[in-house]
C-alpha cells in the first residue's frame, strides 16, 4: 500500500510501497481519509525529534489523521464508522503505570511510543490498524476535518491543566494571548474567543498575510512580535490573564511571566532547541511568588480531551476551517503538503474519501 514516510538514509518525505496492516486482536483496520502535517512532522523529518521504531529502516509520518473503520474485527465498532485515532501507544506492546491509569498523556519519555513521531509506525498511510480503545468515533459531517481533532485536543488538555492550577481561588479571567499563529494557535485563538472578553496572538508576519486575516476576523487582536515583545503587552495593551505559548521560542518562557497579570497562568507548549541566554532570576523568581503567577507545560493528551475536541470541532465555523486547510496533497504528489513558507496554514494529505 502507499505510505508516507522517512527513511534512516533520507531526509525528505518519500512515496513508500509498505505491506498493509493485519489487526490483531482488539484492533481494526481503518482506511485513511486525510492526515493532517504540522510543525513535529518537520522536525521528525528534519530529526531533532522522535525515533524509528525499533528495527525498521522507515517510519510512515502523521499524527493527525482521520479515517473510516473498514474491519471491526469484532471490537464492537460498525463498518464505515468515522474514527480519530490517539497517539501515543504502549511502549512494546507492555502495560505501565501511566496506561494502567489511563493517563499515557503523563508518561516520561522512554514509557511509551507516539505514532508517527518516536518509536511506531504513523498513519500517512492507505490503511492504519489500532486498539478500539484508542479510536475516537466522529460524524460523518466532521470526516474532511477530523484530522483537527487531534490538534485541538492538545489545547483541550492545555486549558485544562492551566485552569486546574488555578482551582484553590477565584479566578477570573478576562484577557487572552495566543503566542505563534500557526494552525494550532488560530484553532486555539477561535476556543478562547468564546471565553474571554479580550484576545491577542503574538507572531512575526508581515501584511498583507492570511493568518491576520483570520485573527482578526476572529475578532483578535494581532501582535507583531518585532515590534512589542511579549513582556512589553502589559505596556502597550494590558496584562495578559492566560498565555497560550505555541512558538518553542524560548525567551517567551521568560517573557510570559513578566506578560502575565497577577494570578495568571502561562502554558507552554513549545519545544525548543537547547538555548542559551541571560535573565534576572531573582526578579523573575520574585513575580511568580508575590504575584501568584504560574507557569505550566504540557505535551500530548488523551481520550477524553478527543472527546472534548471532537464536541469543540463541531461548534467551529466552516469558513474558519476552510481558511485553515492551505493544501490538500495527494500521496503520489506529496511535496506540496511539506513546503514550510509564510503562505501555508495547514497542510493535509487525502488518500481517500467517504
Amino acid at each position: 500500500m502507499k505510505a508516507i514516510g522517512v527513511t534512516r538514509d533520507g531526509d525528505e518525505p518519500q512515496l513508500l510501497d509498505v505491506p498493509r496492516p493485519e489487526p490483531g486482536e482488539g484492533e481494526a483496520l481503518v482506511r485513511t481519509l486525510r492526515v493532517g502535517v504540522d510543525g513535529t512532522d518537520h522536525e521528525v523529518i528534519a530529526g531533532s525529534h522522535g525515533g524509528f521504531p525499533e528495527g525498521e529502516d522507515y517510519m510512515v509520518l502523521g499524527h493527525e489523521a482521520v479515517g473510516v473503520v473498514e474491519e471491526p474485527n469484532g471490537t464492537g465498532l460498525e463498518e464505515g464508522q468515522v474514527v480519530v485515532p490517539t497517539v501515543r501507544r504502549k511502549p512494546d506492546g507492555e502495560t505501565n503505570e501511566y496506561f494502567r491509569r489511563g493517563e499515557p498523556d503523563m508518561a516520561p519519555a522512554g514509557e511509551y511510543v507516539e505514532r508517527g513521531i518516536v518509536g511506531g509506525h504513523g498513519y500517512m498511510a492507505e490503511y492504519f490498524t489500532s486498539p478500539a480503545d484508542y479510536l475516537v468515533p466522529v460524524s460523518e459531517e466532521l470526516a474532511e476535518y477530523g484530522f483537527f481533532v487531534e490538534p485541538i485536543s492538545i489545547t483541550e488538555k492545555a486549558n485544562e491543566h492551566a485552569y486546574a492550577t488555578r482551582e484553590p481561588f477565584e479566578w477570573r479571567p478576562e484577557a487572552a494571548c495566543v503566542l505563534g499563529n500557526g494552525s494550532l494557535g488560530l484553532l486555539t485563538l477561535w476556543m478562547f474567543g468564546q471565553e474571554y472578553d479580550r484576545t491577542y496572538c503574538v507572531g512575526r508576519r508581515d501584511r498583507p498575510d492570511p493568518t491576520i486575516d483570520i485573527i482578526e476576523e476572529l475578532g483578535a487582536t494581532y501582535v507583531d512580535s518585532r515590534e512589542t515583545s511579549v513582556d512589553e503587552l502589559p505596556d502597550e495593551y494590558e496584562p495578559i490573564d492566560y498565555i497560550y505559548e505555541a512558538t518553542g521560542f524560548a525567551p517567551h518562557v521568560i517573557e510570559t511571566v513578566h506578560a502575565l497579570a497577577p494570578n495568571g497562568v502561562g502554558a507552554l507548549l513549545g519545544i525548543p532547541e537547547p538555548w542559551d541566554f541571560e535573565v534576572d532570576g531573582g526578579s523573575l523568581h520574585n513575580e511568580l511568588v508575590l504575584q501568584n503567577k504560574c507557569l505550566v507545560g504540557t505535551v500530548n493528551s488523551h481520550i477524553k480531551h478527543f472527546e472534548y475536541a471532537v464536541d469543540t470541532l463541531e461548534s467551529m465555523p466552516e469558513w474558519l476551517l476552510e481558511a485553515l486547510v492551505t493544501t490538500v496533497a495527494t500521496p503520489d504528489e506529496v511535496d506540496p503538503a511539506f513546503v514550510d513558507d509564510a503562505e501555508q496554514i495547514k497542510a493535509v494529505v487525502e488518500f481517500d474519501t467517504l
